[in-house]
């Protein structure tokens, strides 16, 4: 049985969306549109962006939920909510209630857009946690099981403690589609 390791599946830092960690909300959103533009189109888009310090080392991530987040600042400042909640273990209800209860979502959507616009992405970035970062020489099982247990869309590969790429969820899901599959080995 062949293994596979994480490098080989991983988009390398060079070819992945980064931002310094001094840019704001809109130019997060700028990096993005342009990454996807010029990203090989027989692969799934970037859904985020990678933030650096003056280093060029990755000390954040910022995703498509995080610049939505950045819309209600309410979120960060009254509720604390700058990482997943777990809202999928929430019901209807009490979710429709957070939003009349904390008056979310009051502003109008042109003017939160533009407020949010000017925000830094230091306030609203995720700190990546020790789960989120693999070796790469890792196999990709071990690969699977942080995606899976850890509901994370991606994980940042290291060599040593550099990080030099990162393995996205949507990579991992084409190798096994291609696997289980192989004749139509185009979901990449």
């Amino acid at each position: 049985m062949k293994t596979i390791t994480v490098s080989e599946l991983m988009v390398p830092l060079s070819e992945y969306a980064k931002v310094p960690v001094s840019a704001t909300v809109a130019e997060t959103v700028e990096a993005l549109v342009l990454a996807q533009k010029g990203f090989d189109p027989s692969r799934y888009r970037h859904r985020a962006i990678l933030v650096v310090d003056e280093k060029d080392d990755v000390v954040g991530k910022i995703n498509q939920a995080s610049i939505l987040k950045a819309l209600e600042p309410k979120y960060f400042e009254e509720l604390g909510i700058n990482g997943d909640m777990g809202v999928h273990r929430l019901s209807n209800y009490f979710l429709k209630s957070m939003v009349d209860k904390y008056d979310l979502f009051k502003e109008p959507f042109d003017e939160a857009c533009k407020r949010a616009a000017q925000l830094s992405i230091e306030k609203i970035m995720h700190l990546p946690e020790a789960g989120e970062f693999i070796d790469k020489d890792d196999a990709l099982g071990e690969a699977i099981h942080r995606l899976v247990l850890g509901s994370h869309q991606s994980l940042l590969i290291r060599d040593g403690s550099k990080v030099i790429g990162i393995l996205r969820l949507t990579d991992v899901f084409s190798a096994v589609a291609a696997e289980m599959n192989p004749t139509e080995s185009t979901v990449r």
